[in-house]
């Protein structure tokens, strides 16, 4: 009876795996987030964001790094905006759009409630000069949307907008003890955040999985590029690193 069993629970075993749906095939964004898995695992464990969780990190730091930010919102419009003009699809061109006006609207309304909390006129921000990092990751993005094809200007603002979902997430687990920075936390672990991201993920695996093998290899490139650029970013806020040489 024993050896009838164990034969019996094999079979079932068996054939449930033979029925049971195959996972999907990996797709594009899946490919590029494994490979620079490190790149984002650096990014949590940077003391920005940990110092922003725990609620110790300086508020002068804070503020320097929303001017920043401010700054840079406006060159992802304008990298946007060229690759909408790209689009092969309307649909997709509608979405980039969009993008570019409602859901960076948004962001900048955080914007200014952050700034309005620290006393920060939006002048202020608008004089600002851009650090060496963050000046170097604006004209990253826009000359790659303007002068690369539309494919690989899309890889290169994924990680922007994933990568900070991805830390909204991670950092809501726990929240922040400071309400500043909480509701920074929320905005981007929010249900509205989330739907953009899924939707230009969504739209990048689609263009990839329609590219030859050499654009994909690009797209790679550049999404790395772009997720190293984002540790620069919240380095330099942090170091409160400028220009190297006056």
């Amino acid at each position: 009876m024993l050896a009838w069993g164990m034969r019996t629970g094999l079979a079932l075993l068996l054939s449930g795996l033979l029925i049971a749906p195959a996972a999907p095939p990996p797709t594009f964004s899946d490919d590029v987030w494994a490979a620079n898995l490190p790149t984002y695992e650096a990014i949590l464990r940077h003391p920005f964001l940990r110092e922003m969780q725990d609620g110790t990190l300086d508020p002068q730091i804070f503020a320097a790094y929303l001017a920043q930010d401010a700054r840079y919102l406006n060159a992802f419009a304008r990298a946007l905006s060229a690759l909408a003009a790209k689009a092969p699809r309307e649909e997709w061109a509608r979405r980039l759009r969009a993008d570019a006006l409602a859901s960076l609207a948004e962001e900048r309304a955080l914007q200014r409630r952050l700034l309005e909390s620290y006393g920060i006129d939006p002048a202020a921000v608008a004089a600002t000069e851009p650090s060496a990092d963050a000046f170097a990751y604006a004209n990253f993005i826009v000359a790659t949307a303007h002068d690369r094809s539309f494919a690989e200007g899309l890889a290169a603002l994924l990680p922007c907008y994933w990568i900070y979902w991805e830390v909204g997430q991670a950092l809501a687990e726990r929240g922040s003890p400071n309400s500043t920075y909480q509701a920074w936390i929320a905005a981007y672990a929010g249900a509205d955040y989330a739907e953009a991201v899924r939707a230009f993920r969504a739209m990048v695996d689609e263009v990839a999985a329609g590219v030859d093998a050499g654009t994909r290899a690009s797209m790679a490139e550049l999404f790395g590029v772009g997720s190293r650029y984002e540790w620069m970013f919240w380095d330099a806020a942090y170091h409160r690193r400028g220009w190297p040489v006056r």
